[in-house]
C-alpha cells in the first residue's frame, strides 16, 4: 500500500518561496520528489509524487491550499516540502501543476466538482 501523506498549512516566506507543512511525525528525509504530479478527483485533491525506499508516497494536496498554491504559481516561488524534521525542495512542482490545470478545465473525466474547483480558484 502506498503511503500518503497530507499538507495541512502552507505559508509564503520572503516573497518568494512556499512553504508546505505536513504533521511533525513525517520524516521528510527520507523523501525523494519525484517531480510529477497527479489528480485525485475523489479527494478534490493535487497528489505530488514522492519516493521512499524505491515505493511511492503521496502527497496530498486539498483545495483549502490552493489559492497559495495559484499565487505561488504566478510568482514562480520556489516549493518546499516542511516540517520540525527538516525540508526539502519539490521540484518541476509549478510546470505539473500548469499542466494539470490547463488539463482539468472544461475537462469532464476529472468529474464535476473536480472541474468546477479548479477552475474556479485557478
Amino acid at each position: 500500500m502506498r503511503e500518503k501523506i497530507n499538507v495541512v498549512s502552507a505559508t509564503i516566506k520572503n516573497e518568494k518561496e512556499l512553504y508546505l507543512k505536513v504533521n511533525p511525525e513525517i520524516k521528510i528525509e527520507p523523501l525523494q520528489p519525484l517531480g510529477q504530479m497527479l489528480v485525485d478527483s475523489d479527494e478534490t485533491s493535487f497528489i505530488y509524487l514522492l519516493e521512499k525506499d524505491d515505493e511511492y508516497t503521496y502527497l496530498g494536496i486539498k483545495e483549502e491550499i490552493w489559492t497559495l498554491l495559484k499565487k505561488g504559481m504566478e510568482e514562480k516561488y520556489t516549493v518546499y516540502l516542511t516540517n520540525d524534521s527538516g525540508q526539502c525542495e519539490l521540484s518541476s512542482f509549478y510546470d505539473e501543476l500548469e499542466y494539470l490545470v490547463e488539463n482539468i478545465k472544461g475537462n469532464g473525466n476529472y468529474g464535476e466538482e473536480m472541474v468546477t474547483k479548479v477552475e474556479a480558484c485557478f
